[in-house]
């Protein structure tokens, strides 16, 4: 906390204010380690997410099935006296009563049935419907019970029914493991299934569920930075179905995301999760992200999606992320920037209909530029409460911006990360029925990251709020579940997940959107001719020294975080060499690799850069920080031999000591090396785009603008970097082999421009923005 003065510029009334409170912050905020079976107040870490095993058939239970037909919906249950018959008709039992109520009948409409089970459920039914928190099963259970009675006590006495999952497991482990909480679920009270949600899963990523490209698990696509480089959005909307398709087997109904965040601020660490920093691009991505496993109309097909983080969490000050309390705000030094650059993605989120929409952490800054948003009171332009907390901006989503859907919190951000609302103008704690109660008058209809329903019970009994908050909030979901096909089929078979992870066809559309994803930066002439592609006849003359340097981050509160990254970075560094010599032996058997530099003609350096948000020390140095260990050895070999360098960017990183010495210079995102070896080879040409500029320099991070993108009118004018050879490295550059009449070329197809998109002078402000629903 002693570095809050140092971190925070742009305002001194909040730098004063947040110095006053920070010791206050720091002892309510949560610490976040490996999970037990739940946390109390999570804010979405597990630690270690264990890795990928083959399927077995481990944890299959027995079922029973009346299958779909016309005018029948697919019936499936664990215990089959919980099928009923009725007039030729099939239904499930929920409750187990041995007679048909209305809930029960997928015959009504859902408002009818969902009226008719809140009419039946208890205060503490209802309060536990309101929470939705992590779930930690078994990962590698010699008996194949990944629900255990002490892992389970979530559902079975807190009576919650959303639950996050965050391993990483093969999918017919997960089907599995779905299956056993739903035959739990089923034997209790009401007979209510559960929802199991999960963060994106289908790339690897540095602080959230990670996979890899392996057999039995989700397939395996390039990050969304890479598929935002790739521009085409077509082939996300194919992504988003193929995934649909995998998670629906495998039992998972719920997404916590995409990410509609644009990047802004460059030192954030969650730009890696984001779609890069056009807010049209960003839109038109999560626009199809949300068709793709929304389905056109949500349904029994469908994984239901929450886009986040409201109103945009790229708007960072330093980096500093609301997780951590010297991040706890949003502050918008640019007149308009949040309706001009941040709402317009989740204005397209609306428009596909996204069932439900995340506020983040933050609380708006009065020390902000006027945003045009109807002001807080006379004086205040925010009501300087965390998002999920602050009626204003709620009501400007549902009144303003036209959302239907629900709102679902960020883990904690109504308990430990309640910035803006943990103690009172007197430096007195504000109790957690308090918290609760704000949020619900606020609109916020589930609560994340927390297991504590007793709250929402006293805060009915209190006064705090009325019965009919909770009744609207869970009419919400259970809508959703019953529209999801949950209470007819909750149960997913294993051997269809597995099948939906092995699909060839989709596992090869995620092969081209890596090669799609790979940019281009530098390609100079070596002895008269452009080094890339290394061709065929080109390599027969080619003895090619490879080595990686691959970054891990220390994760969060971490006693020794160099340390660790030194001794983590050099184990990750080893096994990824060792694996990048087996790829290309096996791969590109006509490229002779050699094991030093001194034996080489020519170069492959693959520079991996980390840093974590769980860190909190937002830094984008190519240097031991970011677990880069031998940067001078990096710069030897590059002035030694023509070196092709590929740098994965997770971030913007400053690559002033990189770029010049490289030969050639790739922007990767996630990508698989064999990819981008096809395009070193010429096996494909490279189409990618740069999705977000890359910085001049540290003084240029120092001088940029936290709120608006690079090619802002706004923004630093000398905020791009500039290679050796004159190109600037705005949003959009990348160059290619040929052009479309398969000429050669050396310069991107845009040379000349500015870097701006051609919507860059939009406001990008929705028609309707700031008129009431009703209108």
């Amino acid at each position: 906390m002693a570095s809050l003065s140092k971190q925070i510029k742009k305002s001194s009334k909040l730098r004063k204010k947040l110095l006053a409170t920070a010791l206050t912050l720091s002892l309510v905020a949560p610490v976040i380690g490996p999970q037990a079976s739940f946390a109390q107040d999570d804010q979405g870490y597990t630690g270690e997410e264990g890795e990928a095993t083959p399927y077995s058939g481990r944890g299959a239970i027995t079922t029973y099935k009346i299958a779909k037909a016309a005018g029948q919906p697919e019936i499936e249950v664990a215990t089959q006296d919980r099928i009923l018959e009725i007039d030729g008709k099939y239904f499930r039992d929920a409750n187990g009563n041995k007679r048909l109520d209305g809930y029960e009948d997928w015959t009504k409409p859902v408002s009818t049935r969902v009226a008719d089970l809140i009419s039946k459920m208890t205060l503490e039914q209802k309060a536990g419907l309101m929470y939705i928190n992590t779930h930690t099963p078994e990962a590698d259970p010699a008996d194949g019970r990944f629900v255990t009675a002490n892992n389970s006590k979530i559902v079975t006495d807190k009576k919650l029914r959303h639950v996050i999952y965050r391993l990483s497991q093969n999918l017919g482990d997960i089907a599995n493991y779905n299956n056993q909480m739903q035959q739990l679920a089923e034997g209790l009270e009401l007979g209510i299934p559960v929802v199991i949600t999960s963060n994106p899963r289908n790339s690897a990523s540095t602080d959230y569920t990670n996979i890899t490209n392996v057999q039995d698990q989700h397939t395996f696509w390039p990050g969304t930075l890479g598929l935002a480089a790739a521009r085409d959005v077509e082939a996300v909307a194919e992504f988003a179905d193929i995934a649909r398709q995998e998670w629906r087997a495998a039992g998972i109904r719920k997404v916590y995301g995409y990410m509609a965040d644009v990047a802004t601020d460059p030192l954030w660490a969650r730009i890696e999760e984001t779609f890069g920093e056009d807010p049209k691009l960003v839109g038109d991505m999560n626009y199809e992200i949300i068709r793709g496993f929304q389905t056109e109309k949500l349904g029994n097909d469908s994984v239901a999606i929450t886009v986040k983080h409201f109103p945009g969490g790229g708007a960072r000050d330093d980096g500093q992320d609301p997780h951590f309390a010297n991040g706890s705000f949003n502050i918008y030094p640019t007149e308009g920037s949040l309706e001009k650059y941040h709402i317009p993605p989740f204005q397209r989120a609306i428009e596909a209909g996204v069932a439900s929409v995340m506020p983040y952490y933050a609380y708006p800054s009065n020390d902000s530029a006027d945003q045009g948003l109807e002001p807080y009171s006379e004086t205040k332009q925010f009501e300087e409460v965390g998002m999920t907390l602050n009626k204003g901006i709620i009501d400007y989503l549902r009144e303003g911006l036209g959302f239907k859907g629900y709102i679902n919190s960020d883990s904690g951000a109504v308990a430990g990360s309640a910035w803006g609302y943990l103690v009172d103008e007197n430096g007195n704690t504000i109790s957690g029925v308090q918290k609760v109660a704000k949020a619900l008058n606020a609109g916020t209809n589930i609560i994340s990251g927390g297991s504590t329903p007793e709250l929402v019970i006293q805060a009915v009994n209190e006064g705090l709020v009325d019965v009919s908050k909770v009744n609207e909030s869970i009419a919400y979901t259970l809508s959703e579940m019953m529209t999801l096909g949950l209470f007819e089929d909750p149960y997913v078979n294993p051997t269809e997940a597995i099948a939906a992870a092995n699909n060839e066809e989709h596992r090869a559309l995620a092969y081209e959107a890596h090669q799609k994803s790979v940019v281009l930066m530098r390609n100079d002439k070596t002895k008269g001719e452009k080094l890339l592609p290394l061709t065929e006849e080109k390599l027969e003359d080619v003895k090619l020294y490879v080595e990686g340097f691959i970054g891990v981050a220390p994760g969060r509160n971490n006693p020794n975080p160099q340390k660790t990254i030194n001794e983590e970075s050099a184990k990750q560094t080893a096994a990824f060499n060792a694996d990048l010599k087996k790829m290309l032996k096996e791969k590109f058997p006509n490229i002779t690799l050699v094991d030093s530099v001194d034996q080489a003609t020519h170069a492959y350096l693959y520079i991996k850069p980390t840093q974590s948000n769980w860190d909190n020390n937002p830094r984008i140095d190519v240097n031991e920080t970011t677990g880069i260990l031998e940067l001078d050895r990096i710069i030897e070999i590059q002035k030694a031999v023509p070196t092709i360098t590929a740098v994965n960017f997770t971030n913007q990183w400053l690559i002033n000591k990189l770029e010049p010495n490289a030969a050639a210079l790739i922007g990767t995102f996630g990508t698989l090396q064999e990819a981008v070896f096809d395009v070193i080879t010429g096996e494909f040409n490279p189409v990618g785009k740069l999705p977000f500029a890359i910085p001049a320099s540290a003084e240029a991070v120092e001088r940029e603008v936290g709120d608006v993108p690079s090619f802002a009118p706004e923004e630093y004018k000398h905020f791009t970097y500039k290679n050796k050879n004159g190109d600037k490295y705005e949003y959009g550059f990348g160059l290619s082999y040929k052009d479309n009449n398969g000429k050669a070329v050396g310069k991107p197809d845009h040379a000349g421009e500015t870097g701006k998109p051609a919507h860059a002078s939009e406001t990008g402000k929705p028609a309707h923005a700031g008129k009431s629903s009703k209108e």
